[in-house]
């Protein structure tokens, strides 16, 4: 399984494909895929059978996954897109923006 280096929750900025240059929180992470969801990125269209939760069905919008590579982590202090590094700070391990060097964990 690769390691990634974003994850749930993050801020991130799409850096290549049809959405380039937009902007979202990441909804879902696919470590095994090396995949992740993101907010309003990638949107395709589903057609869907009527079901218990959907009783009308139709066509609905929904994300598809980006590959990992294809996002970066927004820097917490400049809004600007910034590697991920790690760093160890009280025994733990801690990923920091490269361009601030602040940590982008909470």
């Amino acid at each position: 399984m690769p390691k990634m280096h974003v994850k749930k929750g993050d801020k991130v900025q799409v850096i290549s494909g049809k959405d380039k240059g937009k902007q979202g929180e990441i909804l879902q992470a696919l470590p095994k895929q090396n995949r992740v969801i993101v907010e309003g990125i990638n949107v395709v269209k589903k057609h869907a059978k009527p079901s218990q939760d959907n009783p009308q069905g139709g066509i609905l919008n929904v994300e598809a996954p980006i590959h990992a590579s294809n996002v970066m982590a927004i820097d917490p202090k400049s809004g600007e897109p910034t590697r991920v590094g790690y760093k160890e700070e009280d025994g733990k391990k801690v990923r920091i923006a490269k361009k601030s060097g602040e940590a982008l964990d909470k």
